[in-house]
């Protein structure tokens, strides 16, 4: 606070402060307190010119107790005025007034300057903030503009160094980007210039352009990728090119899918090598096979010359015996024996290519090796111990009991021949459930119930080098014209054929085991099977004999009528059908060879039942050549016979589809 008495200012500085406007114009500043005292008026500026009188100052002066004027930056002005003597002090109160408003102005002036000189700092002083912040975003968006036009370029580079085609496409079809590989193969010189194009726009035939806008729709649909598109693509030559394309969709931060993002591979050159590769592969195939073939024709030849000798030798004993005499009778054994063989080893080849027809049954293994320990004995002979150890409560298998036969013969001669001198084979059946591990299984193996069929010898074994081709076709470490080769790859297509896996586990010095895995059959084996040679094998039925083999047609003939049949033969089947259409009564029973010129056996059976109601049918033939068959397997309801056969196996089959259920009525089949 500044305090002025102004009783104390005389001579030259009271001179100076006679208008009361010099001390308005010199106040203080409003931010500080200014106080100002008088002890009479008379010392007030300009009042003793404009209104002092000796009497009035008197006057003024006697009743005025206390004058004072205050203002600072809490008020305006406070003037405080005691008089002792109010009428008086009046006639000064006007110039009071008045001093004190003009005080009052000044300040408020004074302020509301100071007020507009603040505000015209602050908003230069946020104009200056506002400047630098622009300064700096504008400072941080160049940078960030720079750093994204490096990325750009970078990416650039980097589409355009792959040597794949790469694009983007947005959900209508259209291409947003592209590398310079996929450019070029469009036809255009900058993938600028693709943008906004579609399929329709590029130089590829309509046909094409509609694939690949498809397979875009499907991604964009399921929303997932889809690979390995292999597609033909036409260049802008118009030469016709083969891409691996894949496609996947591009989506947001959200998951929704705006586009599609390809990339595609040209694999031309890759699918010509590959298919040149193929051809040298096909080459070197029948090179092999041409070989293999070769090696085959000298052990089956070996063997069926020694049965065809066999045959024709005991055949010209038999013509100079006399007919009844037990040497004549002998002849005539040894020539069976010498067909049998002769069946058994076209039975290994057609198994080997998996071209015999097979009839599954449910069968249980215990049941179907028990009934053949005896013969496998005499096969292995009687130096060699034959040991039968059959699981208990063993679940049932769906095989043909003939090619149990087959893989039991093969496997114990194989072990038998590796064998020297005295031995035991073993052989042994069991459950097994096989369940999935962290061990990879072989592609043909799955998991689920097996019937494990077990053979094991006490014999010499097999080096690693031998197991690895061990169940190859010809393949056989016998010496020449010994073996064909074929028994341990005849157990392999009998197995595979069954669904089946086998395994092998040997050493040399140790031994071998084969193990031969078949799926369990949900059916339940029949606990007893009829006796075949039970059967009634006669009968007085018709039946339609079809065979374009006349030697076949004239045997088959003299069987049946020989078991009270009576027999309709037929050469062909077109005449068969003119027989059918002619005889007056029922016929009972077709029987007719699978493959004959014209009409096949499967053909025929229709039209004759179509002349016939009631018809039954069974085939007879060496080689079905899937008329009858799938892959091997008889279908439901077909009756089949294969040849060879014997008289009692023929006769008995033919009471078997007699005396079976009637067939469907206008079925095809049995």
């Amino acid at each position: 606070m500044s305090d002025y008495d102004i009783s104390k200012l005389r001579a030259p500085v009271l001179g100076q402060l006679l208008l009361m406007q010099n001390v308005l114009c010199n106040l203080p500043d409003e931010q500080s307190i200014f106080r100002f005292v008088c002890r009479g008026l008379a010392d007030l500026p300009g009042v003793a010119e404009a209104y002092h009188s000796t009497t009035a100052n008197h006057t003024a002066d006697a009743t005025l107790i206390q004058f004072s004027l205050q203002a600072g930056a809490s008020n305006w002005g406070d003037l405080v005025v005691k008089v002792s003597d109010r009428a008086a002090f009046s006639p000064y109160e006007d110039y009071l007034r008045n001093f004190i408003f003009m005080v009052a102005v000044i300040l408020q002036e004074r302020q509301q300057r100071r007020l507009n000189e603040d505000h015209n700092a602050q908003l230069e002083q946020r104009v200056q903030d506002r400047t630098r912040q622009l300064t700096s975003e504008i400072a941080e968006r160049r940078q960030l503009e720079e750093e994204l036009r490096k990325n750009r370029n970078m990416l650039a580079h980097v589409l355009d160094s792959v040597p794949q085609a790469v694009f983007w496409k947005n959900l209508r079809g259209e291409y947003v980007g592209c590398n310079q590989v996929f450019a070029r193969g469009a036809g255009v010189d900058h993938p600028d210039r693709i943008i906004g194009k579609t399929d329709f726009d590029l130089p590829w035939p309509r046909a094409e352009a509609e694939a690949y806008r498809e397979d875009d729709r499907i991604v964009i649909a399921l929303g997932r990728p889809k690979r390995h598109i292999i597609e033909p693509l036409q260049g802008i030559d118009g030469a016709r090119r083969w891409i691996d394309t894949t496609k996947v969709p591009l989506t947001d931060e959200t998951g929704l899918v705006y586009g599609v993002l390809g990339v595609y591979e040209d694999i031309t050159e890759r699918r010509e090598a590959e298919a040149e590769r193929e051809r040298l592969q096909g080459q070197l195939t029948q090179a092999q096979k041409m070989e293999s073939v070769g090696r085959l024709a000298g052990g089956v030849a070996h063997d069926f010359n020694n049965m065809l000798q066999a045959i024709m030798g005991y055949a010209s004993l038999a013509l100079t015996d006399e007919p009844g005499s037990d040497s004549y009778r002998e002849n005539l054994e040894e020539i069976q024996k010498a067909a049998q063989r002769s069946a058994e080893l076209t039975h290994q080849l057609l198994a080997f290519a998996r071209k015999q027809t097979v009839s599954p049954k449910v069968l249980d293994l215990n049941d179907t090796v028990a009934s053949m320990l005896k013969m496998l004995q005499r096969l292995i002979g009687e130096n060699i111990q034959l040991s039968w150890e059959p699981g208990p409560s063993l679940w049932p298998v769906w095989v043909d009991p003939v090619q149990i036969d087959q893989l039991l013969a093969n496997l114990t001669v194989n072990a038998r021949d590796a064998i020297n001198g005295s031995g035991k084979i073993i052989i042994e059946t069991q459950n097994h459930t096989l369940e999935a591990s962290n061990d990879p299984l072989p592609p043909e193996v799955t998991v689920g119930d097996y019937v494990v069929l077990t053979v094991r010898d006490t014999g010499c074994g097999m080096d690693l080098e031998t197991q690895k081709h061990l169940f190859e076709p010809f393949f056989t470490t016998k010496p020449v014209g010994q073996g064909t080769g074929l028994g341990l790859a005849t157990v392999y297509g009998i197995v595979k054929q069954n669904h089946g896996f086998i395994g092998v586990q040997s050493e040399c010095g140790r031994g071998s085991t084969f193990t031969i895995n078949l799926p369990r059959c949900q059916i339940a084996a029949p606990d007893v099977a009829k006796a075949a040679e039970d059967m009634a094998i006669h009968g007085t039925e018709t039946i339609l004999l079809v065979e374009d083999e006349k030697i076949i047609l004239r045997l088959a003939r003299r069987l049946l009528e020989q078991h009270g049949y009576t027999v309709l033969a037929a050469h062909l089947p077109e005449e068969a059908l003119e027989i059918a259409a002619q005889f007056p009564g029922p016929i009972h029973l077709l029987i007719t060879d699978v493959v004959m010129p014209g009409l096949n056996g499967r053909e025929l059976q229709p039209r004759v039942a179509a002349l016939k109601p009631g018809l039954r049918c069974l085939y007879i033939s060496g080689y079905t050549a899937d008329v009858i068959a799938k892959q091997g397997v008889l279908e439901d309801g077909v009756q089949f016979l294969p040849k060879p056969f014997s008289i009692s196996e023929f006769t008995q089959k033919v009471r078997q589809v007699l005396d079976g259920p009637a067939p469907v009525s206008g079925g095809a089949t049995n």
